[in-house]
Formats: structure tokens, C-alpha cells, sequence
């Protein structure tokens, strides 16, 4: 089973649309998401672009702020000052990432947490392994999503992360914990990995190394999740995992491109409006 990304978002973002049309007919504006990127790396700028027409499917306003490579780290704060300030401004995400000149923990820091549609400032990190009210990074709820429109069951299964960011590895494990799944959290250089990637029942990989998951790695009719993009000499994107080789083995798997990377975008809008509806009902 290929598990669609990109059809399960679009079914998800027309479910948005009709939110956020409600929404700005009750409460007389649109959730507000503002967009910043430093420099021109080509992978940002799609990914941006991709944001953005999102952004404006669902009917969510807001800004595009682009700045020069050049920026320095207090100037790029002052802009991330002056958007926590605007009253029309539900969200703001920080495009990673960053020119070298710049701190990339003081930039999140510096983000108004009640605005981190991204769940990177450590406010919201402390909080989701406190079980408080928390943003949750956008590509482990997409993950979840998933797994949930796959019907895949997770009560009492066992969880293999590999990846340990707190971008993907370290939420996506929580949230699989709190789902009453057994987790191993492990990363590229975790000793025996094949053994350790061969017992589980879901395989989630984030850790930017292409085809690093190979067949033999995988349980007979587990479930794979590949958060990996990589761009091949050829400019093709694969993700971690030998695809090729997994897909026959796998109960279900996400392909890339089409798979988390759909869903991340989805689930950015849809933290946009929940900042947003907390902000218009404080």
C-alpha cells in the first residue's frame, strides 16, 4: 500500500478552506501567516513558494518577507520583532536553513511563541513532553495524520525512530508514545541498526542520508514512513529509504517525493489557524 500524501493533504486543506471561510465571516479577518526567508537557497525557495500556495488556498493572508544573504543576526531579529507585533499576524515561521552569520536558537527564541506555527521555540518543545497545551512541529503531526488515514493501528506496537531532532525524531516519538506505542529512538549511527529497524511494526527515518533503509532492514508488512529528501546528481528527490527495495516488503510506505512532505505543508496551515483562533478568543 503507497500511502498518498498528496491526495490525503488536499482532502485535509479543503477542510481548511471551509474552516477559515467561516471563520473570516464570524470573527471579520483571515488567520495571517508571514513567510520569512534569508538568501536564495533553491530547496528554501520551494519550499516557500509551496507554503505560500497553500497559504493562499486556504485563504490564510499574510506576508513574504525576503531578506538578503547578507543580513545580520540583529537585523533579521528586528524584522522577526516587528512581525510579532503585527495585530493581523497569527503566524510566523523563520525559512531554515540560516547563513552562517546567524544563531539559528536565538532566531527561534526570539519568535513570539503564542505565534511559532513551526513548534520550535522551546516554550513549545518543554510543552509537549509536559503534556501542556503546545504548537507541535507541523511534519510529526503530518506523520500522524498519515498513519491515521493508512488505518494503521499503533495501541501496543513497536515504534522505531531513527532521527532525533527536535524538528521530527524526538516529537514524533512522543506523540507515538502517548498513542501507547512501544518507541526505540535511535539515529544513523546507532550500532546494529538493521536489527534494530528489522523489529519494528513502524519505521519512521529522518535523518537526510538517501536509500540509508535498505530491504533487509524492514519487517515483513510493517509500515514506513520516509521523511528523508535528498536530491540526487540528477536533481531526482529520494528519501532515506530504498524505496524500490522496501516497497515489496512493507505493509505500507510513503514515497518521495508525495508523501510527508504534502502533509507537513498541510498541517503548517492548520497550526496557523489554531494560533489563530486562540489569538481572536484570548
Amino acid at each position: 500500500m503507497i500511502i498518498d500524501g498528496k491526495q490525503i493533504a488536499q482532502q485535509r486543506k479543503e477542510e481548511l478552506r471551509k474552516q477559515v471561510a467561516g471563520y473570516t465571516k464570524q470573527y471579520g479577518r483571515a488567520p495571517g501567516l508571514d513567510v520569512i526567508i534569508v538568501g536564495e537557497n533553491p530547496a528554501s525557495m520551494s519550499y516557500v513558494r509551496s507554503k505560500r500556495k497553500a497559504a493562499a488556498y486556504c485563504g490564510i493572508g499574510g506576508e513574504l518577507i525576503q531578506l538578503p544573504e547578507t543580513i545580520s543576526q540583529d537585523e533579521l531579529l528586528g524584522v522577526i520583532r516587528a512581525c510579532n507585533k503585527k495585530e493581523d499576524v497569527d503566524g510566523l515561521l523563520v525559512q531554515l536553513p540560516l547563513p552562517e552569520q546567524i544563531d539559528v536558537q536565538t532566531v527561534l527564541e526570539a519568535i513570539d511563541p503564542a505565534k511559532d506555527v513551526d513548534g520550535f521555540h522551546p516554550s513549545n518543545v518543554a510543552a509537549l513532553w509536559l503534556n501542556d497545551p503546545a504548537v507541535v512541529p507541523c511534519t510529526p503531526l503530518g506523520i500522524m495524520a498519515l498513519l491515521e488515514e493508512s488505518q494503521t493501528s499503533l495501541e501496543g506496537k513497536h515504534a522505531v525512530v531513527v532521527g532525533r531532532s527536535n524538528i521530527v525524531g524526538k516529537p514524533i516519538a512522543k506523540l507515538l508514545l502517548d498513542k501507547n506505542c512501544t518507541v526505540t529512538l535511535a539515529h544513523s549511527r546507532t550500532a546494529d541498526l538493521g536489527a534494530i529497524c528489522s523489529k519494528a511494526d513502524i519505521l519512521v527515518v529522518a535523518v537526510g542520508k538517501p536509500k540509508m533503509i535498505t530491504g533487509e532492514m524492514v519487517k515483513q508488512g510493517a509500515t514506513i514512513i520516509d521523511v528523508g529528501i535528498n536530491r540526487t546528481k540528477d536533481g531526482r528527490l529520494v528519501g532515506d529509504v530504498d524505496f524500490d527495495a522496501v516497497a515489496p516488503v512493507a505493509g505500507a510506505i510513503t514515497p518521495v517525493p508525495g508523501g510527508v512532505g504534502p502533509m507537513t505543508i498541510t498541517m503548517l496551515m492548520q497550526n496557523t489557524i489554531a494560533c489563530y483562533l486562540k489569538r481572536i478568543n484570548k
